[in-house]
């Protein structure tokens, strides 16, 4: 299984930016994949605790069946546009992958079930410092960080 700790620990400057990102805004979209096999994304607050990512769903929601029968998902950060007049400011947005693995009820007032992700791939999008070219950062486990600019 690969933690956010491992993440943090391979690439700490990488996994800084993600994180900043990740946890800037409250509300975030996590896919799952239906019992017939088509995406659904749903809304998702995570915490990043301990070396770890985790999230919740709460009793019979359609997410946390997803994730119980089919444990792939992919998760997104808040998206918000580059600024009109400095767009090399742009913190940009980050994506994670991987598959979700219940550890049990969640604790504290709400019901549900709590989910630790297992990452498979940790994606930073964002803008080169001149603003004019996309540049796409990706780390996955064994194979380290990449780096790939676009016009």
């Amino acid at each position: 299984m690969t933690s956010w700790s491992d993440v943090e620990q391979a690439e700490p400057e990488f996994a800084a930016k993600a994180r900043r990102i990740l946890t800037a805004y409250k509300h975030l979209t996590l896919a799952t994949v239906r019992a017939d096999g088509s995406p659904r994304i749903s809304g998702i607050e995570i915490r990043i605790t301990d070396g770890e990512l985790t999230f919740g769903s709460m009793p019979d929601a359609r997410k946390g069946a997803d994730l119980l029968r089919d444990p792939r998902f992919a998760l997104h950060s808040a998206t918000v546009d580059p600024p009109d007049d400095a767009p090399a400011q742009w913190p940009g947005e980050v994506k994670v992958a991987g598959r979700a693995r219940c550890t049990g009820d969640l604790t504290g007032a709400v019901e549900g079930l709590a989910f630790t992700a297992d990452l498979h791939e940790v994606v930073h999008t964002h803008l080169n410092e001149a603003g004019d070219r996309l540049v796409v950062e990706f780390w996955h486990p064994g194979k380290g960080l990449r780096r790939v600019e676009r016009e």
